[in-house]
């Protein structure tokens, strides 16, 4: 995906997410993530370029952070016709950012071990990728615990417990899910990019 068309879609889906959001100090919490990996990309672009892959994957993950923050995670539409269409009890668009929360970063993680030469052995770098996402799954509920301890009843939003009880625990196996799934089905398409951008280094250097 061209800079241009990413930046175009990423500036788009963040204007209509602020535009009369359900709950604006959810919306600020759950956008601020995206806007600070906005800025990542922004001063790594030149001397750490990642592969299209992964900036698709980071965009795909912003957006989906900016869609749960417009209407809260609890009150996605489409979320609510599938509850009522399936007889649930709750909406679940919470589960789509705690999966994308482990199928994203394992991808980030993967791409820095094996560029950086941190990890040998394909078993291990799976496992550490692996446990990374879960850590950070499961550091995320412990921000999210802060914020309610620090803001109360305001958080409620951005907690998203809706009543279940299992709630915490949930998020951090969705995020352990999409880690596996992300790993398993995107390292092959991953490894044809990496080597790729190495080609394109060489190619610059020579």
């Amino acid at each position: 995906m061209k800079q241009g068309v990413w930046l175009a879609v990423f500036f788009s889906v963040l204007i209509w997410s602020g535009i009369e959001p359900k709950d604006p100090f959810t919306w600020f919490l759950e956008v601020l993530p995206a806007l600070i990996g906005l800025l990542v990309l922004a001063v790594t672009k030149s001397r750490f370029p990642l592969t299209p892959l992964l900036y698709g994957l980071i965009l795909l993950h912003c957006i989906i952070l900016m869609v749960g923050g417009h209407y809260t995670y609890a009150e996605v539409p489409l979320f609510d016709w599938i509850r009522d269409w399936t007889g649930g009890d709750r909406n679940n668009y919470d589960k789509v950012g705690h999966f994308a929360q482990g199928f994203i970063p394992v991808i980030i993680c993967r791409e820095l071990i094996l560029r950086k030469g941190l990890i040998f052995g394909q078993s291990w770098q799976c496992f550490f990728s692996i446990c990374f996402c879960l850590a950070f799954s499961a550091f995320y509920e412990l921000i999210e615990w802060w914020v309610a301890l620090l803001s109360g009843e305001d958080a409620a939003a951005f907690l998203g417990t809706q009543g279940y009880v299992w709630d915490t625990q949930s998020d951090m196996a969705w995020a352990l899910t999409g880690a596996l799934i992300g790993w398993f089905t995107l390292k092959t398409l991953h490894d044809q990019q990496l080597r790729q951008l190495r080609a394109n280094a060489d190619k610059g250097q020579s």
